[in-house]
């Protein structure tokens, strides 16, 4: 008799609270700055709803869709082929906050690079898969990885966007780890990214100067350190039970990007140490789900994409947080599920989908 599928009610419940939580938290941290620049409160957040909405229900879709259908290669490569071509299509648009990482269609703006993320896991998954045994084979396995994976990136960096880059280089190796790729590649890799990374980081002006600020931002309070020191005061601020809900100040006018980028902080001082800890479990919940879905499963393909998927979401969020608290140098990366951000919003939902069908079939 067959096994009756369950849904993982626990990691489907940690993302439907944290999308709650991301929607209240987008609707306090921009409602005076929505009212200023588009006269109500409520401007961002009934967008986030809409995107909140309609991820919701492309989750559901795909947790009752079985993933399996995903290992196909006519969708694998076209897919492929499509976000390429959006990812070229992208940087012939106009420019938004001095980037080319938006396509613009009617009212809603689309990033290119938050699809791309989840085809690599897939195409990877699938890939990895037909090579299973041979994942330490330069010529017939890593090349065409390298190529691949090599053009997406190259294509999100010219948008610029550093932080996406970084964050498909982190799954890719968490994926090539997990099907059996030598510790010595990951040495090898290194040693080929560090005069990547010289070039891409002391040689562009603006990234130096977030080295710098990373480094010591008291140096220059009122520029360059200017993000950084408010979210640190932010987040100092809100003590162990924070402000309460719409008391925060440093996003009135002060924290740059609050609904984006920073919106951590936002929950830091509002909530305090105790609310930034839930968000932190609630984050933990997704890892533990992720990886329990990944060793339960029955095939390489399915393991390898939640582990690929788990690692998107989870690793982006500790890069998010570890920027907002000054672990890392800033960069432009939305918490997953939490910040203002259609495209991410749903991306990642959609992620969420596929991972919850994976558990559907794990023992």
């Amino acid at each position: 008799m067959a096994r009756q599928l369950e849904s993982d009610r626990i990691l489907f419940g940690a993302v439907v609270v944290l999308v709650l939580l991301g929607a209240l938290m987008v609707f306090s941290a921009s409602a005076v700055m929505a009212s200023e620049k588009f006269g109500t409160s409520y401007y961002f957040l009934i967008r986030q709803l809409l995107w909140a909405g309609v991820g919701l229900a492309a989750m559901v879709l795909l947790m009752n869709l079985d993933y399996r259908r995903l290992r196909h290669p006519l969708l694998i490569f076209p897919a492929l082929g499509l976000q390429l071509i959006l990812l070229v299509v992208v940087l012939f648009a106009d420019r938004s906050h001095n980037t080319h990482r938006w396509l613009h269609l009617g009212p809603a703006g689309f990033q290119p690079s938050e699809l791309s993320k989840i085809v690599l896991v897939i195409f990877l998954a699938y890939f990895l898969e037909l090579r299973k045994g041979a994942v330490n084979d330069g010529k017939h396995t890593l090349a065409p990885i390298a190529l691949v994976v090599g053009a997406s990136v190259a294509l999100v960096l010219k948008e610029p966007d550093f932080g996406t880059s970084l964050a498909i280089a982190l799954v890719v190796a968490a994926m090539l780890f997990a099907a059996g790729l030598r510790l010595a590649y990951f040495g090898y890799a290194a040693l080929a990214v560090v005069p990547a990374l010289y070039l891409l980081v002391y040689h562009v002006g603006y990234r130096y100067k977030r080295i710098l600020a990373f480094l010591n931002p008291y140096d220059d309070p009122l520029g360059k350190g200017f993000q950084i020191i408010q979210s640190f005061i932010a987040v100092g601020t809100g003590g162990i039970t924070g402000m309460g809900l719409m008391e925060g100040k440093q996003k009135l006018f002060y924290l740059p990007e609050p609904h984006t980028d920073f919106i951590f902080a936002v929950v830091g001082e509002e909530f305090g140490f105790v609310g930034a800890l839930v968000l932190l479990g609630l984050f933990g919940v997704i890892l533990w789900r992720g990886l329990r879905a990944a060793v339960g499963c029955t095939n390489e393909f399915g393991r390898l994409l939640a582990v690929g998927l788990t690692v998107m979401i989870v690793g982006q969020a500790l890069v998010n947080i570890s920027v907002v608290l000054g672990l890392l140098p800033t960069k432009g990366i939305p918490l997953p599920l939490v910040s203002y951000g259609g495209s991410s919003l749903l991306m990642t939902l959609l992620a969420v989908g596929i991972l919850l069908n994976v558990s559907q079939h794990s023992s």
